[in-house]
This record gives C-alpha cells, sequence and structure tokens, in this order.
C-alpha cells in the first residue's frame, strides 16, 4: 500500500529529480507546476492490492540462520542452530488503511497465517553424556502487522519511510518433526526458541517491506519519468515539497519543468492554491500553463509541427463543400493527381487557458505544389495566424480533442508562377479552408498522435472513469477515478523477486 500511494501520487507527475531541496509546503507553490492529489476513496482502491505486496514481502524475506547457546535444567548447556527457514501455506486477512493528518499513512494487516519450514541442528550434554541431532521442524504462526509509511522528500522524489512497523503474533508453534504432542525435551527447545524466532521474523519481514516498498517507489516513479518524455523531449517534475497528507488526501507538488536540448524551463511564478482542488473524485491533477507553453515550444523546435499530404488524402480534403468558390488555379493545381501540400508551424505557439477552454495562437506557413520539378509550375504560398480555443476528453482510452477557430487571418500569400498576389475572394476562401478543413485536419493527426504517446507509456493499461478536464484561469484540472490494473502489479512484482 505505501508504495501503491507513492504511485498514484506520481502516475503521471511524481518523478525523480535532482535540483534544488524541497521547500516548506507554502514557500513550494510559486515554484510548482503540476499538482497530484490522491483521496481517500483511491486509497481504499490501492489497499486492495495491500495483501499482494505484504505476500510478496514473506516469501521474499531471507531469513537467517539462527544459531545460540543456552543452559537448561538437567539436560546443561544445549546449542542449537535453525536454518533454511522457508515460508508456504500464506494467506492475508483483511487489511485496512487510514490517512493520518500530518503524519503520514497507517496500515492494519489482519490475521496473517504462514507456516515456515526449516532444519534444526541442536547439541547438548554435560560431563557424562552428550546429544547431537539434526530434525526438520514447522512454525505455524498467526500474526497482525502494523505499518506507518511516513511519505517526504528524499532526493527530490517523493519517498515512503516505513521502519514503523509492529508484528503481533497470536500464535506461534514450533513442530519438531510435526510432533504436535512432543515430550518434555522438545518442549523445553520449543519454549526458549520461540521468543528467538518472533524477534527474527519481525525484524526480516518489516526489512522486507520496507526494501520493497522502495524498489516500488523508485520503479514507479522512473516509469513516471519517462510517460511525460518523447524523444528529445522530457520534463523535470522533481517534487518542491514534501506530500502534504490530511484525513481526506495526500497531495504532492512537482516542478513540471520542460527540457529540451539542454535547456530547462523556469516556473517561479506559479497561481496555484490548495483551494483550487476538492477532494470528491479519487485523483486529480493541476497543471499550469507555464508547464504546457515550455512543451509546445519544443514541440515546434524538434520540428513536431510538419506535415506533407498527397494523393486521395489530399484529394479528399477539397471534396467539403464550402460557400466560397474554390479559385481557379487551386483547381488546376489539385487535378493534377501528383500535388503535394506542406504545412508548418513558423513560429513558437502560445498558449492560455481560461474558463472558456485553452487556447492556442501560432503562425503556420502553407505550400501547394503540382509536384513537378519545372520551376515555373503552378504552385500556392500563404502564411497565417490562427488562434483556436481546443477543449479535452478522454474516452475509450483515446483523447478526444475538440477545437474551434476563434480568429484566422491570413497573413500574405501568392501564386506562381509570377507570385500573383491573393485577391480578396481567394484569401476569403483560404480563410474558410483552414477554419472548415485546416483545423479539424491537423486535430485528426494530434489526436491519435498524443494517444499512442500516451499509450506507448501504458495510460490504456489503467480503468480511467469518467475522466474530466475543467479549465480554469492559468490552468487546468484533471480529475478521475479509477480501478488499479491487477496484472501490473503481478508482473512488477514477478520481475522483482525473479
Amino acid at each position: 500500500m505505501m508504495a501503491m500511494l507513492v504511485f498514484l501520487s506520481g502516475l503521471l507527475g511524481c518523478l525523480i529529480g535532482t535540483t534544488q531541496s524541497c521547500l516548506d509546503r507554502d514557500s513550494a507553490h510559486p515554484f510548482t507546476g503540476i499538482v497530484c492529489r490522491v483521496t481517500y476513496p483511491a486509497a481504499l482502491v490501492l489497499n486492495e492490492k495491500t495483501a499482494q505486496v505484504i505476500q510478496a514481502a514473506f516469501q521474499h524475506a531471507q531469513y537467517p540462520d539462527i544459531k545460540g547457546k543456552r543452559s537448561l535444567p538437567v539436560i546443561g548447556k544445549a546449542q542449537y542452530n535453525l536454518k533454511n527457514l522457508q515460508i508456504y501455506n500464506l494467506s492475508i486477512g483483511r487489511s485496512e488503511v487510514e490517512l493520518q493528518e500530518d503524519n503520514g499513512v497507517g496500515i492494519s494487516i489482519s490475521n496473517v497465517s504462514a507456516t515456515f519450514q526449516g532444519t534444526i541442528t541442536y547439541e547438548y550434554g554435560n560431563w557424562f553424556l552428550k546429544v547431537r541431532q539434526s530434525l526438520d521442524f514447522e512454525i505455524e504462526s498467526h500474526i497482525d502487522l502494523v505499518v506507518n509509511p511516513k511519505l517526504y522528500c528524499g532526493n527530490g522524489k517523493v519517498a515512503a519511510d516505513t521502519s514503523d512497523c509492529y508484528l503481533t503474533f497470536h500464535k506461534l508453534k514450533l513442530l519438531l518433526q510435526g510432533d504436535r504432542d512432543p515430550g518434555w525435551l522438545k518442549r523445553v527447545f520449543t519454549e526458549f526458541l520461540s521468543f528467538t524466532l518472533k524477534m527474527v521474523v519481525k525484524s526480516q519481514i518489516c526489512k522486507e517491506i520496507n526494501n520493497l516498498a522502495n524498489i516500488m517507489a523508485d520503479f514507479i516513479q522512473e516509469t513516471a519519468e519517462h510517460f511525460l518524455s518523447d524523444g528529445d523531449i522530457g520534463m523535470d517534475i522533481s517534487i518542491t515539497s514534501s506530500p502534504f497528507i490530511t484525513s481526506k488526501y495526500i497531495e504532492s507538488y512537482h516542478k513540471g519543468l520542460a527540457r529540451y536540448n539542454n535547456h530547462t524551463a523556469v516556473i517561479n511564478a506559479s497561481v496555484f492554491s490548495p483551494a483550487q482542488l476538492t477532494d470528491h473524485r479519487m485523483l486529480y491533477f493541476w497543471i499550469s500553463d507555464d508547464v504546457l507553453n515550455p512543451l509546445l515550444t519544443a514541440a515546434h523546435q524538434d520540428g513536431r509541427f510538419v506535415r506533407n499530404i498527397t494523393g486521395k488524402e489530399l484529394a479528399g480534403l477539397f471534396e467539403m463543400d464550402l460557400s466560397t468558390t474554390m479559385p481557379t488555379l487551386l483547381d488546376q493545381l489539385l487535378s493534377s493527381g501528383n500535388s503535394v501540400l506542406e504545412a508548418w508551424s513558423m513560429s513558437m505557439p502560445h498558449l492560455w487557458t481560461t474558463p472558456q477552454g485553452t487556447f492556442v495562437r501560432s503562425v503556420a506557413a502553407v505550400e501547394l505544389t503540382s509536384g513537378s520539378d519545372d520551376s515555373d509550375a503552378p504552385a500556392l504560398y500563404f502564411e497565417m495566424e490562427v488562434e483556436v480555443v481546443v477543449r479535452a476528453d478522454y474516452a475509450e482510452r483515446k483523447l478526444i480533442l475538440n477545437a474551434t477557430a476563434t480568429q484566422v487571418s491570413i497573413l500574405k500569400g501568392s501564386f506562381s508562377p509570377g507570385k500573383q498576389q491573393l485577391t480578396e475572394g481567394q484569401v476569403e476562401y483560404l480563410k474558410e479552408v483552414v477554419e472548415k478543413i485546416g483545423i479539424p485536419k491537423v486535430i485528426s493527426y494530434i489526436e491519435p498522435g498524443l494517444t499512442a504517446v500516451m499509450n506507448k507509456q501504458g495510460l490504456d493499461l489503467f480503468d480511467i472513469m469518467n475522466p474530466e478536464v475543467v479549465s480554469h484561469q492559468g490552468y487546468v484540472i484533471v480529475q478521475l477515478d479509477f480501478g488499479f490494473p491487477h496484472h501490473l502489479l503481478v508482473d512488477f512484482l514477478q520481475k522483482t523477486l525473479e
């Protein structure tokens, strides 16, 4: 559970970083680009997987040989060595979780039933008698486990400290060679070994839980680091402050700094306030415009906004009925059968969010040629400034973008040969083409492209329920419920514990 909570608080944002040390909560807000809030209902869903984590901790724990000496009545000094201690027949009872305000997470596991097996070699005697024997043994145990993980800022990431770990033994019975009705000598051994066994089992189980929690936390956060990275574009989402915990949610604060070609963006005037988030959904992501704008800039610089269209795809674009008439020269270009249309962004796009949606303004160019190498072949070239408002949704594991043009301006353009300047009628036609054909076409490329990037990082493996993207002044909030993918935990445990 402790690693699962780290996982959720880092699903898209809790990533490893090595920049400045963590600040106190209020001081960190101006430098925060992304906030993750995991509410108590999400903790309950994750708690359903706690049994598997605890079971893995019991099974993977390495139990050392136990050696000792003891003076016993009648038989004198006894030496013993318990070795090859292994666990089997493990079952986990009920698991409960509690978010403890300003403290951590409380996890209670009741009725853990486990049987241990091993070999005991013992030697006892006095001056006239010595006995040495080796026997197989079993340990039957019923245990309650309490772990109180503390989440903190460790080297720029969310870390989990599970040292507050307790085991209560309601039963611990040592059976020598399966003997359930031992004689007095075996009873002597089982009584004085029980206390030692309790200490060893507690130490190793708590140690393994802490080890497994940190392995999972590192694995999850390293995986999350790749989620917002693609090619040469990356992001520093190390935390700016230690996680904040109330009885209703866990909240973590992240930098959200885009990286491209050894350049990292800067955020120092974030508008985040805790009052901007609620707790009626399971998971929230607060994302600043200061995160999204540098990502757009990096995508532009990386040549992501370039597209060539030819053949039937190009011809099909102009089959739509428009209110303006297609210029004759354009009709001739399209009828050549070998036409090529190239579109690209000319300057860095600018993004800003309002309650109406996310606005994007960009200057782009379009060139349409006949496909001929002849310098006198007909061609159309024009530059435009476009402003759209975009509203995002996510359904059936696909990103959905609804874009509406708020402004389309043809800055300049010409037909070749002769670089004939566009007439007013031609300009109006191109504006309508951009609004009704061009913008939807661009969106048709961006939607599957971004979906593919997200799915490449595993988003489609999660059962995301009723996601909402809510726009505000200067930021967006993504809020959703989810079901945890059982097979991901199984795969991780199998790979980690091999």
